[in-house]
């Protein structure tokens, strides 16, 4: 592999510097570097990261190729700006099992356009009745230590114990959706005034909140790990900064969705917005985002959550929840949270690649910008505006709520070890 030299670039938002990179290392940091026949990037205004890493995302593959599948998923996180991904269960089949996670392991390496790890399903089928094969899973060839059900929540709280005690044995952790079933049946938007003028079933905060209560004291009582997937509700907050505040080992994470878009949207009956957990209000929203800016949230992650035409241009009741994210999630990032004053480009690199690669155990990723480390990088330009136009996305599917919508910043190159993947906003 050729020298790379990216010159001017701001290290994490800082002072300019160049960076040298050799092979799949990072060698030098500093001003005026200069190597022979080594490749230039001119990087002078843009913003330097380590590769982002995204802890949920859904790649489909096996079993529905036609909304997405590991390649083009892969595609989709290089073009923004990751350089690893960590794919959901919910596949067909479910990755509850040795050979599919290392089926979806395996085709990661080999597209090579971001690292994949699997996340292994907490139960068998996602039915939420008997524990998967934990312990195989993690001994395999995918290492897996992040297992969830997402997408369901392991609502029993003796099979959340179990797996709470499972995992421990091997520092792994469960990632739970929290959405009490039965408090949530024909849900298809946030409950309250909205839902209540559009005349649409409610999913109300306290589904995900109860859940939240439980788990953590589940996670006390266990002494294991627990991480709340897509939180969105300002009462969600409060009780995982009460349960930081007793030292249980709780982290959490928001969607970007979730931290620009609310319930009012929902008025056009578009299906684009329809997502689990729902949009919430405009309190719910600034409750987020304080709550990422103080450390209450630990991370930023998609939930990418591609669908096929047919099962979103719909009507609202028949169409599948979810939307796509990799390729937009650093620009809402930044007009939610940079543009708004409460996070620096340190702070993103923090919640978008840093601890999530900790969370997720994700080797050789989230590390710093310096000499040595190993060389997944992310440079943006943070000046750039233009509007999104999905029929450009490296994704199979194009179920983005940002059509038309105008966005800061571009993710121009993303290099995995050393090798570009994206140059100059094109995948190589």
């Amino acid at each position: 592999m050729s020298k790379i030299l990216i010159r001017g670039a701001k290290v994490l938002g800082g002072e300019p510097q160049d960076v040298l990179i050799d092979g799949s290392t990072i060698a030098e940091v500093g001003t005026g570097l200069s190597a022979e026949g080594a490749e230039v990037v001119e990087a002078a205004g843009k913003v330097l990261l380590p590769g982002l890493v995204d802890l949920h995302t859904h790649l489909r593959e096996p079993g529905r190729e036609d909304s997405e599948t590991v390649l083009t998923g892969t595609r989709a996180a290089a073009s923004g700006g990751y350089t690893a991904v960590f794919a959901m269960a919910n596949t067909f089949p479910v990755a509850d099992t040795a050979g599919v996670v290392e089926q979806v392991y395996r085709l990661g390496r080999e597209h090579g356009y971001c690292d994949v790890q699997p996340i292994g399903a907490v139960t068998v089928g996602l039915e939420g009745r008997k524990l998967a094969e934990l312990g195989a899973m993690h001994e395999s060839a995918a290492g897996v230590t992040v297992f969830s059900d997402d997408g369901k929540c392991v609502d029993d709280a003796v099979i959340m114990r179990r797996a709470l005690e499972y995992v421990k044995a091997f520092g792994g952790v469960v990632a739970q959706h929290a959405q009490e079933p039965r408090l949530t049946e024909g849900a298809q938007m946030n409950e309250g005034v909205v839902s209540a003028e559009l005349g649409l079933g409610g999913w109300p905060a306290v589904a995900e909140e109860s859940i939240i209560a439980r788990d953590v004291l589940l996670a006390e009582h266990v002494g294991s790990r627990v991480h709340i997937c897509h939180l969105s509700t300002a009462g969600s907050v409060e009780i995982v900064r009460w349960a930081k505040s007793r030292g249980i080992d709780v982290t959490a994470e928001v969607t970007p969705h979730h931290l620009l878009l609310t319930d009012e949207l929902v008025r056009s009956y578009n299906p684009v917005y329809k997502v689990n957990p729902p949009l919430r209000t405009e309190r719910d929203v600034l409750a987020l985002r304080e709550a990422l800016a103080d450390g209450t949230i630990d991370i930023v992650a998609t939930d990418h959550a591609p669908h096929p035409h047919e099962d979103k241009d719909c009507e609202w009741a028949a169409a599948a929840m979810g939307m796509v994210g990799l390729e937009t999630a650093l620009s809402v990032v930044q007009e939610t949270m940079v543009e708004t004053g409460l996070l620096d480009w340190a702070g993103v690199a923090s919640r978008m690649s840093f601890k999530p690669a900790l969370i997720g155990q994700a080797e050789g990723h989230g590390r710093p910008v310096s000499a040595g480390e190993p060389a997944n990088l992310t440079l943006v330009d943070t000046e750039y505006r233009g509007s999104v136009d999905p029929a450009g996305f490296a994704s199979r599917s194009h179920n983005t709520p940002y059509e038309g919508r105008e966005l800061p910043g571009r993710v121009t190159h993303t290099w995995l070890r050393g090798r570009a993947t994206l140059v100059d906003g094109k995948l190589t």
